[in-house]
């Protein structure tokens, strides 16, 4: 039986429908994933259903004495107080409608005794290892997360929302707290473009699209295949209606006879196709990104040889090379606070080593996508960030309209005329890409592109960096976008060392427990002899285009081997020399072409093979 459910729910902010008489029925112990572009009203829904608003229309029924808690995207500035003063606020005002710390509310019985508070204060700080006497201003944004959940927690909710957690969250947080949910026993609800942490807790999904719920009973790798077969019957659906439609439209312009009394029902039905047309919604268009490439660059890109920096006494980097060529795609790892961002800008020449030499190569043109987003005006409009003065945009060499180059980035003319000021977190990524990709580049890079962003353009976005023929520098805590982008990666691993590993994200995990596993029996090491090799004795492992070259490799030797045996077939036969000498020559230049080749793609495939 279900302890939460809507019934025909609608809800607006004046311009179409978000939610349209939608159906819906939680069950206890589920971990729903909530899915949907932004601004179709995920945060509504979760807002309706922690009885925060109230919808336009539909009815909503609770358990008796259900506690619903949400942590939102927004952390709370200048908040002050210790970590069990803002803890012990989740347990205030215990009533019908109770506020949280992040203005959510909790339905719950009568007030709670002083000693029972503290009691559940103290128990769920020993559950998430946090001191309640630290201040909590001065925590980072990993441990400030931590506390606020605590917060949504201490009043042990039946259903805990969560709107975005990993938000500005480093891999380190993001692990802990996917743990953590794993062990919750309580009905989860979450929303996040974090695709690993989704398909690692989400056992339902709840799709929001042109107002309608999708729920979908699978994990997110499940959902990924499902959806496309929907979406698929659904255009196939929609081009048959609309060719019926044209096909009535061409009869009722025939003329009289159109209008006879036996005819009257095939009027009305087509008044009834024009109507269900008219309302039918259109699924919100994809970002089309271009990056706008420069002449290229030189080979070198950027070498830094035994570069150190610090902050005073606090050691950012030390000793640290590295040799980054053209087309290289480098990923940086590490704990928020790390120095992620004081490297990028010691590579790039913005701050200059207290050791050590950093050498740029030619011909650099280099956009920069700062994690803070300063390169963003609030006081200016979307078109006069973007534009900087100008109605034309030189994009992929063709002119093309401010307003045009914008409805690319979903910005509608009216909501490119508004100030960046007012502007969502996703909004205001698409801006700065938008804003950056107007202008000639070889070298992009992206400091932390991936917050607020939809799955979507999410993907959109990958797909753009990796067909660039430049150069990318990426810091992100999205593994899956580590693991789908980069060729190598940089780790900070403390006190100012930072490492260099072949591959992705999982490349990285893998090497460092290789790294990290004794060799225990030596017999074993004989069987295995790679596992007692130095882990600088190794092959490279395969980066994500190597895999990509891999998976087509079989492919392209057979598609030369039929060609070669084609040509064989062809040399074999009593006719072919009978041709004149330059094109028997030819031929056997073509056989010994397609030989070179399979030789070179034999041991290619043999080289990758063997470091899968």
């Amino acid at each position: 039986m279900s302890i939460l459910s809507l019934n025909k729910v609608s809800m607006s902010w004046g311009g179409p429908l978000l939610l349209d008489e939608v159906n819906l029925e939680i069950d206890r112990g589920e971990r729903i994933g909530l899915l949907g572009r932004n601004g179709t009203g995920k945060s509504t829904l979760m807002r309706i259903l922690v009885g925060e608003i109230e919808p336009d229309d539909g009815q909503i029924v609770r358990e008796n004495g259900l506690r619903v808690a949400r942590l939102a995207q927004e952390v709370p500035l200048h908040r002050g107080g210790t970590i069990a003063e803002v803890v012990a606020d989740g347990l205030a005002d215990l009533g019908p409608k109770t506020r949280t710390a992040l203005g959510d509310t909790v339905d719950g019985d009568a007030h709670t005794d002083e000693w029972e508070a503290e009691h559940a204060v103290e128990r769920v700080l020993s559950r998430m290892k946090l001191d309640g006497e630290v201040a909590f201003d001065t925590l980072s944004s990993g441990m400030t997360r931590r506390v606020l959940l605590a917060r949504a927690l201490v009043a042990e909710p039946d259903i805990l929302l969560l709107d975005e957690p990993t938000n500005h969250l480093d891999i380190d947080a993001i692990s802990w707290l996917e743990r953590f949910l794993k062990g919750y026993d309580g009905t989860l609800i979450f929303v996040t473009h974090d695709r690993v942490f989704l398909q690692a807790l989400a056992d339902r999904i709840i799709e929001i699209d042109r107002g309608r719920l999708f729920d979908w009973t699978c994990d997110y790798a499940t959902f990924l295949k499902r959806k496309q077969a929907a979406l698929d019957a659904e255009e196939q659906q929609n081009r048959e209606f609309d060719r019926k439609l044209a096909e009535e439209e061409v009869w009722i312009r025939q003329g009289i006879k159109a209008r006879r009394t036996r005819n009257e029902g095939r009027v009305r039905a087509l008044k009834k196709m024009r109507e269900e047309r008219r309302q039918r919604r259109q699924q919100l268009g994809n970002v089309r990104m271009q990056a706008v490439e420069a002449e290229r660059s030189g080979r070198l890109v950027v070498e830094a040889t035994e570069i150190s920096f610090a902050y005073g006494d606090h050691v950012v980097v030390k000793n640290f090379s590295t040799l980054i060529t053209r087309g290289d795609r480098i990923g940086i790892i590490g704990p928020n606070g790390s120095g992620k961002t004081t490297l990028l800008k010691l590579l790039l020449g913005d701050l200059v080593p207290a050791e050590g030499k950093v050498r740029h190569g030619t011909r650099l043109e280099v956009i920069y996508f700062d994690q803070l987003r300063e390169q963003i005006d609030e006081e200016k409009t979307v078109v006069e960030n973007v534009g900087d003065g100008r109605e034309m945009l030189l994009i992929g060499g063709k002119q093309k309209h401010i307003y045009g180059y914008l409805q690319d980035f979903l910005f509608t003319p009216e909501r490119a005329r508004r100030p960046a000021r007012f502007l969502s977190g996703g909004e205001r990524n698409r801006l700065l890409l938008a804003k950056l990709f107007t202008k000639p580049s070889n070298v992009i890079v992206l400091d932390e592109p991936t917050n607020d962003l939809d799955t979507e353009t999410l993907e959109l976005l990958e797909e753009l960096v990796t067909n660039y023929s430049g150069t990318l520098l990426l810091v992100s805590h999205d593994r899956e976008f580590l693991n789908n982008v980069v060729t190598s990666t940089l780790a900070f691993e403390g006190d100012g060392e930072v490492k260099e590993y072949a591959g992705g994200y999982d490349d990285y995990l893998r090497a460092r427990a290789e790294t990290e596993s004794p060799v225990v029996d030596s017999a074993k090491a004989v069987k295995k002899p790679q596992t007692a090799q130095p882990s600088g004795d190794r092959p490279a492992r395969l980066h994500y285009n190597e895999r990509k070259e891999l998976e087509e490799l079989p492919h392209r030797i057979d598609e030369l081997e039929q060609r070669q045996s084609k040509l064989h077939d062809e040399m074999a036969s009593p006719e072919f020399f009978k041709q004149s000498g330059s094109v028997i020559a030819e031929a056997k230049s073509r056989l010994e072409t397609i030989e070179q080749e399979l030789a070179e793609l034999y041991a290619r495939w043999e080289d990758l093979e063997s470091r899968k």
